[in-house]
């Protein structure tokens, strides 16, 4: 289940790099799984759980994941989430409390559930969101520390750095939202955390 904000599913592209090549390299018996549709031009699997303009906390507290599981089932999840929770303001701190909320509710769903949590793609709004930009690496570097504690044996999560070799200037069209450029980078991050989970 690839969960998030309109980085994940708006429309996304980075998914459709990323099961192709899955796909190309052997992985063939996967499921992407979500009760959203999308498409970006290119044959894949398009089920997602990535609702634009969505707040990992509203989400949390609004109890909306706890469906959208039921609904899917998913063994792997991969959380890009956070963006728009930077953007209003909300603490690092509450930003994990909720992460915290998600976590419980999908291994509520399944105990045995592996979590992939990026450590999010930087933003730099020209102008409309003064410190957002160190928003985002006070939330990455809080999710490492957060993950260890969270992390267990049964239902283990995996950092997976997005941040890293991420430019807004190049990698985005808005400061925000990647380009193709940056859908490459998102879905090469992804696979090799991915594909460690994966049989051929």
């Amino acid at each position: 289940m690839p969960l998030g904000d309109s980085i994940t599913g708006s429309p996304g592209c980075w998914r459709a790099i990323l099961w192709n090549k899955l796909q190309d390299d052997g992985y063939t018996h996967i499921d992407f799984v979500g009760t959203l549709p999308s498409s970006c031009g290119r044959r894949h699997d398009g089920d997602h759980e990535g609702h634009g303009g969505y707040l990992a906390t509203n989400v949390a507290t609004q109890g909306l994941l706890p469906d959208w599981l039921s609904a899917t089932n998913p063994d792997v999840v991969m959380m890009h989430f956070g963006t728009n929770d930077v953007w209003s303001g909300l603490s690092v701190s509450t930003i994990l409390d909720a992460y915290s909320t998600l976590v419980d509710q999908m291994r509520e769903h399944n105990p045995n559930v592996t979590i992939l949590v990026a450590q999010i793609i930087p933003m730099d709004p020209a102008k409309s969101c003064s410190g957002c930009d160190q928003g985002v690496i006070a939330l990455n570097d809080a999710i490492p520390g957060w993950t260890s504690g969270k992390s267990t044996d049964q239902s283990p999560i995996i950092v997976v750095d997005q941040w890293t070799g991420f430019d807004t200037d190049t990698d985005t069209y808005d400061g925000v939202h990647p380009n193709n450029a940056g859908n490459q980078k998102i879905a090469d991050r992804w696979y090799p955390a991915l594909a460690s989970l994966l049989a051929k």
